[in-house]
């Protein structure tokens, strides 16, 4: 059992590295979220289970395997609305980016859902 713990310990950091590597190396914050919520996700998700295992606790195991689930619903969603807040205040885009999808007429639309009845 502590061999897998350790193999999960060594997976979830190298995810959490990668995720700390994209945050550095990527060149827009777009992208950047992008990698540091899948990676980093992914790595605390090992690194929970392999606590959930090392200490085989029904308390233990039950607390990793919330927090883990905790951490799947809420990492996509706070990246999603981070993500809408920074592009509706205007960040500037990484020049390799080629679909702009709430690009209309030449310039940004400020507001993603669309113009109102009043335009």
């Amino acid at each position: 059992m502590d061999i897998v713990t350790g193999i999960l310990l060594l997976l979830g950091s190298g995810f959490v590295f990668v995720a700390g590597l994209g945050i550095v190396r990527m060149p827009d914050l777009l992208i950047r979220m992008h990698a540091s919520t899948k990676a980093g996700t992914l790595g605390c998700g090992l690194i929970l289970i392999a606590t959930a295992l090392h200490f085989q606790d029904v308390a233990v195991a039950s607390r990793a395997i919330a927090a883990f689930l905790f951490l799947l619903i809420t990492a996509p969603v706070a990246a999603h609305l981070i993500g809408r807040a920074a592009y509706c205040a205007g960040i500037r885009l990484w020049d390799g980016t080629v679909i702009d999808e709430w690009a209309r007429d030449g310039g940004r639309d400020r507001r993603p859902n669309g113009p109102t009845e009043s335009d």
